[in-house]
């Protein structure tokens, strides 16, 4: 999914300045933002205070929207670079294609995973018969150095490993999690997982002390160490944990999303991830003439226009609590 935001603000994220060493509590609310005409994103990451979470860069959370009779969701062909787009459903069905030649429907619970390395772009839209309800959320995971200028890839994973508990579903989408293991390629040490929740059920999550977490609330009322996460907003947990406690009053979906904190400062900014602002110009650049990225074939409609790009970056100030 892309950023569409027409005034995209250059952000300076990654490093250690703003991870927190020790278990915290720290509730993020979402920013609204428009994507397209008729889907609404809540933004979680990034925050105000709160760049990324281990590798992950980017959290939108939609729906659940009711499209019956709507378009749904349309992202017409846009760009990205040193990133990989975590596409996640838990109503309806997203039409992927990308200059690749990539074409696939990716439906509830399956993994749509793009690793972009380099350069690609592509196009998400609703089909055009679709189901009444869209529900999901989209995610960004930062490629380190070493990876970003991979060859651009995409994976479509329809069965995924699970762990179980009294209560408790999780399903891993990204990493590992209590000996099971996404079968994504990842390239920084993560983990990403949907957990499903029965109402009344108390369970404990087993964490590593060394990664950052964080909680995104995707539907019913649940606590996360005793903190009430709304649908749409987010827990930030900080480091230091080895187990999280969870309990639900009604059916609940939660997003477990954490990993090693990212230690290399990156520069983002609409759908690039880069590490200068000359490398963001760069990219804008080659976008709008055509060059690099690609092009998407059979989506019904123009490429997406880049944003003007702001003049400098500026960096935030932090320091590791």
């Amino acid at each position: 999914m892309s950023n569409l935001d027409r005034q995209a603000a250059l952000s300076v994220c990654g490093g250690r300045g703003f991870v927190v060493a020790e278990p915290v509590r720290e509730l993020l609310t979402p920013r609204h933002v428009q994507l397209g005409e008729s889907t609404e994103v809540r933004r979680l990451l990034p925050h105000l205070g709160r760049r990324m979470v281990g590798a992950w860069a980017f959290v939108d959370h939609y729906g659940p929207d009711d499209i019956a009779g709507e378009p749904g969701m349309q992202v017409p062909p846009h760009p990205h670079m040193g990133l990989q787009t975590v596409s996640w459903l838990h109503d309806g069905e997203v039409l992927h294609r990308d200059s690749l030649g990539s074409l696939r429907t990716i439906r509830p619970r399956e993994l749509g995973l793009m690793t972009s390395g380099r350069a690609i772009s592509h196009s998400e839209e609703s089909p055009k018969s679709h189901a009444r309800f869209l529900h999901g959320a989209q995610l960004w995971v930062a490629l380190p150095e070493a990876h970003r200028h991979v060859e651009p890839h995409f994976q479509h994973h329809t069965e995924l490993p699970t762990v179980t508990a009294p209560g408790l579903t999780a399903t891993l989408i990204l990493g590992g999690l209590d000996g099971a293991t996404s079968p994504g390629t990842a390239y920084t040490p993560i983990v990403g997982a949907d957990v499903s929740l029965s109402a009344g059920a108390e369970a404990r999550l087993p964490l590593d002390p060394d990664f950052e977490y964080a909680v995104l609330s995707m539907s019913g009322q649940a606590e996360v160490d005793g903190v009430p996460v709304l649908p749409g907003s987010m827990l930030y947990l900080g480091c230091g944990r080895c187990e999280l406690p969870l309990r639900a009053d009604t059916d609940a979906g939660l997003m477990l999303l954490g990993g090693e904190p990212f230690a290399e400062e990156i520069v983002m900014w609409w759908n690039f991830i880069g590490r200068s602002h000359e490398e963001i110009a760069q990219a804008r650049s080659d976008w709008m003439v055509g060059a690099r990225f690609g092009e998407v074939h059979g989506y019904d409609g123009g490429r997406l226009p880049a944003p003007e790009l702001p003049p400098v970056a500026l960096k935030p100030r932090g320091r590791v609590r």
